[in-house]
């Protein structure tokens, strides 16, 4: 298992947690993960790597930006 952290630039209000949480049920390989409005951070641990760019690009796609990967 692989855990990563992701900095989200974009997310104000509860709304935008919880979009980004509802894309997380169409990407198989992500264990768990948690996802801070005040910190803009996510947590996320995934099964293999390659699920990263996958989570990378569907937060993208909802207008938000990852600007820094830990």
């Amino acid at each position: 298992m692989k855990e990563k952290e992701l900095m989200i630039e974009g997310m104000k209000c509860e709304g935008c947690v919880t979009r980004i949480k509802n894309v997380f049920s169409s990407i198989k390989g992500i264990e768990s993960y948690d996802i801070s409005l005040e910190t803009k951070k996510l947590s996320v641990s995934v099964k293999k790597e390659k699920v990263i760019d996958e989570v990378i690009k569907k937060i993208e796609n909802l207008g938000f930006e990852v600007v820094d990967k830990i």
